[in-house]
């Protein structure tokens, strides 16, 4: 480890807003960052963009850190997950092959059309990123309540070991927290303007 303050030090200074301690954090861990991007072989857009996911992250996330040592490896493990969600991404996305298509020369339906998919694909990614930051409780939940067929209340009770009272509250918890998600709180404000 580098000489400089200890990451406790840091981590403290850094959630009372002292920019010199975000700056020596970026610093000292951007490369074990880009280290990670590198395992999975990512190229240096999606490298540059995991990284961006992963400091926001911690943005968000550093006053819930119980222990302020242990942010090297909560970074780690969070640098991964995101390298898994791009690598699954870039997989589900066809590649280009022909011509790009021309807007301007395109069908108002067609137009019309288009700006309709490409605003449901940015409500279904929203919804995929604020849906994989939930704890898993909540993940399980959402997931049982959302089953075709239906899952009755009883078997998802049994299934997550919680009454049969505390479904609905538990529902509406998570379903509040995902609105209250970065992604999904600027697509719903997007929507309202």
């Amino acid at each position: 480890m580098r000489d400089g303050p200890p990451i406790t030090d840091l981590v403290t200074r850094a959630r009372n807003g002292d920019k010199h301690a975000w700056d020596e954090i970026v610093e000292r861990y951007a490369p074990l960052i880009w280290s990670i991007c590198r395992q999975y072989r990512l190229d240096d857009a999606d490298a540059e963009d995991v990284a961006q996911m992963v400091w926001l992250h911690l943005v968000d996330h550093l006053d819930d850190l119980r222990d302020p040592a242990a942010m090297p490896g909560w970074l780690a493990t969070t640098t991964r997950r995101q390298c898994i969600r791009t690598r699954r991404l870039a997989a589900r996305l066809p590649q280009a092959t022909g011509p790009l298509i021309d807007p301007d020369n395109m069908a108002d339906t067609d137009v019309v059309l288009a700006e309709q998919e490409l605003l449901v694909a940015e409500r279904h990614a929203a919804l995929r990123a604020a849906f994989s930051d939930l704890p898993a409780d909540c993940q399980r939940l959402l997931a049982l309540l959302i089953a075709d067929p239906p899952v009755p209340y009883a078997e998802i009770s049994a299934r997550l070991g919680i009454p049969i009272g505390s479904i609905g509250p538990s529902r509406s918890r998570s379903l509040e927290r995902l609105r209250r998600h970065p992604a999904v709180a600027a697509l719903i404000r997007a929507e309202a303007a």
